[in-house]
Formats: C-alpha cells, sequence, structure tokens
C-alpha cells in the first residue's frame, strides 16, 4: 500500500512492522512512569501489552512495575528474557521490558528477534550505573533502536538537570536495587563517584 504524504510516500509493506523503542536516564527521571503512560495508551487503543520486569526488581511490588510517584501496571516478573517467549499469547502486540539493565546481554538479540516478529518493544532502564559509566546492555539496545527517549532528573542537589545516579551509601558492585535511601539524581558537575 502507498500513501501520499505531501509531496512523499510512504511505503506500508505490511501491518506486522516491529520496533524497538528504548526510554533511559537516570533514576528519578521518570523512565518507569514514561513506560506505564506508553502501556496505557495502548490499552486504550485496545492493543494487548504483556509486561516483564526482573524478578530481582522487589522495591515497592513482587508482581508491578510501579514509578517512584507510585503509578503501577501489573507485569510478569521474570530471571532470564528468554522466559518472554513463554508468556506471548496470539493476541499480543507490544511487549515492555522495565529495568532492563538488570538483564544480561542477550536482551539485546531478543529484542531485536521480537521486532523482527513484528512486536513493538519497549525497554525502559538506566543507561548510566553510579559510576556514570555505561550500565549493562542498554548501550547496545540505544544502538538498534529506532526510537529513543532519554529522561532527565533534577539534581537534588544544585537543581540543574541530571543525567547521573549518585549512590549515597557505601556498598560495592554496580547492582544495588534501591530507590530514595541509596540513591539520587545528580547532574555531571555535583556527580561524585564513589568506590
Amino acid at each position: 500500500m502507498i500513501l501520499p504524504i505531501g509531496r512523499y510516500t510512504l511505503n506500508i509493506i505490511n501491518q506486522k512492522t516491529g520496533w524497538i523503542e528504548v526510554i533511559c536516564g537516570s533514576m528519578f527521571s521518570g523512565k518507569t512512569e514514561e513506560l506505564i503512560r506508553r502501556i496505557r495508551r495502548a490499552e486504550y487503543a485496545r492493543q494487548k501489552v504483556i509486561v516483564f520486569k526482573p524478578v530481582m526488581d522487589d522495591r515497592y511490588d513482587e508482581n508491578n512495575i510501579v514509578s517512584h510517584s507510585n503509578m503501577q501496571a501489573p507485569s510478569v516478573p521474570i530471571n532470564e528474557v528468554s522466559e518472554i517467549y513463554t508468556h506471548i499469547q496470539e493476541d499480543t502486540q507490544i511487549i515492555a521490558i522495565d529495568e532492563a539493565q538488570f538483564f544480561d546481554e542477550s536482551i539485546v538479540g531478543i529484542c531485536n528477534d521480537l521486532a523482527d516478529q513484528g512486536y513493538r518493544v519497549i525497554v525502559a532502564g538506566l543507561d548510566q550505573d553510579y559510576k556514570g559509566t555505561p550500565f549493562g546492555s542498554i548501550p547496545q539496545l540505544l544502538a538498534i533502536a529506532e526510537y529513543v527517549t532519554k529522561n532527565l532528573a533534577i539534581c537534588m542537589k544544585c537543581g540543574n538537570p541530571a543525567n547521573r545516579t549518585q549512590r549515597t551509601v557505601h556498598q560495592n558492585g554496580q547492582i544495588l536495587v534501591g530507590s530514595t535511601e541509596a540513591y539520587e539524581a545528580r547532574c555531571r558537575n555535583c556527580h561524585e563517584v564513589m568506590d
């Protein structure tokens, strides 16, 4: 089907075109809120959405994804990204994944495969860890995504736009699941790397 758009034309090959959307940013930047907003819009349009999150993220709820402002959406907690395939139903159109930085590198290939199969894949996650370095497979997902949204928080020290996550407790290791008791949003100037 060819649709005229102004002086250009848009070729629509089929209705089963998939793609990947990535929502990234620091903690407290509204990534999960944005993911839930997109899920709700799809549900209003009567599209079948299935949401996944890592089992390890049980900060607010074991079964729902929950934003820091307490917005919620039902989800399926999984240990491995490959478990997604066992939960897809015949009428599933959209696959959403929260806290994607906690999954291993197989998430990249699986998201690509799902998009190739015609699913809209929406992924949310931290793009940097508490040291300000790229986190998990998010950089690879950003590279293959059709749509990227980078959210900024507000620096909890000076009020400027914040793109970093400051760990406020001393604990080694890249992964420490937590919220306001362990992290703050910080700008580039106020961020301090803790060892």
